[in-house]
């Protein structure tokens, strides 16, 4: 399962994949439970519209939640995904509509940025021995004051090039299957999903992420480059991050500057709920994704039952404080 268990007897190891299947079933459940409790409430919920709308408010939470899931396991914290999505989605804006580069140039440059600030946040953890914590939240008012700078504080629009919100909002399933109008986006999200799965499960990256967040000093003294890779799981998240900003952009037909805080919020949260745990090195692609569709859908049925976006909001947060408390107490009976 990874290179942090290889030092652990096959039943001590068997226990721990036990465990985390269990937490994946347990998120699972109270998807469904969830689910199951705002249909009854109201009978507006299961219809196609608002699943649509569900499924598109989780794209880009969800995305969010894949990059930082990498940083989670590896037993660090990412609060800057928020912002760095909203400078990506700036920058990617500022090469179509004001360079008047082509889309896809615009795209990479958006994803490239969010690589870009991935690098920065990693060097300054990894080589500056910065707590992630901080050099995050500093990156988290850096993101923020550039975009609201090269944005020169207004939103910008892609009204020249409309065929990037088709492309995003356009639904390749309804082509195929008439009525199925399934916008792009959320074939985006699993998509992300299926090879950030694949490279937490089968690649060297993956392994070392399970490595550093399961104990990163044995790792360092078994050869492993922590600095290199630390960078590296940094690097994935803030490329996730500038993939979401492009698809929040394209969403909404704008970048918009001040949009973005609060965002990194509910990616953590559904990584958490999904089973990823907060003292690292352990974690799984499908969890989170789980995570994050129990965010969208219990926010989406709180809206639905006219709930206060303020109450909305304690809610959401009374969750993430009990899944914590539920990985603690887990991780005290492996022990």
């Amino acid at each position: 399962m990874r290179i942090g268990l290889a030092a652990l007897s096959p039943a001590r190891r068997t226990t721990l994949m036990r465990s985390d299947a269990v937490q994946r079933l347990l998120a699972f459940a109270a998807l469904i439970a969830i689910i199951l409790i705002f249909s009854l409430l109201s009978p507006n919920f299961l219809q196609f519209d608002n699943v649509v709308g569900i499924l598109i408010a989780t794209a880009v939470n969800g995305i969010l939640a894949l990059g930082v899931t990498f940083v989670i396991i590896s037993g660090s914290i990412d609060l800057s995904i928020g912002t760095v999505m909203t400078l990506s989605s700036v920058m990617t804006a500022v090469f179509i509509t004001e360079w008047h580069a082509p889309v896809p140039v615009g795209i990479l440059a958006g994803v490239s940025t969010g690589a870009l600030a991935g690098i920065v946040n990693g060097t300054l953890v990894a080589k500056l021995k910065i707590p992630s914590f901080i050099a995050t939240l500093g990156m988290l008012n850096v993101a923020k004051g550039l975009a609201l700078v090269v944005s020169g504080l207004k939103p910008i629009y892609f009204n020249d090039t409309p065929d990037f919100n088709r492309a995003a909002m356009g639904s390749v399933i309804g082509g195929v299957i008439p009525g199925l109008d399934i916008p792009n986006v959320v074939l985006v999200l699993f998509g992300c999903a299926l090879v950030a799965s694949l490279i937490l499960t089968t690649t060297v990256l993956g392994r070392f992420t399970f490595a550093l967040g399961s104990n990163e000093e044995a790792a360092r003294l078994s050869g492993v480059n922590v600095v290199g890779w630390k960078i590296a799981v940094f690097t994935l998240a803030g490329i996730f991050s500038g993939i979401a900003g492009v698809l929040i952009g394209a969403r909404l037909n704008s970048a918009q500057p001040s949009l973005g805080q609060g965002y990194e919020l509910d990616a953590i949260a559904a990584a958490v709920i999904g089973g990823t745990s907060l003292s690292g090195g352990e974690g799984s692609i499908l969890g989170t994704v789980i995570g994050a569709f129990i965010i969208s859908t219990l926010t989406n049925g709180l809206r639905i039952l006219s709930v206060p976006q303020e109450w909305q909001t304690v809610v959401t947060g009374g969750i993430v404080i009990l899944a914590v408390y539920l990985d603690i107490v887990r991780r005290r009976q492996q022990q």
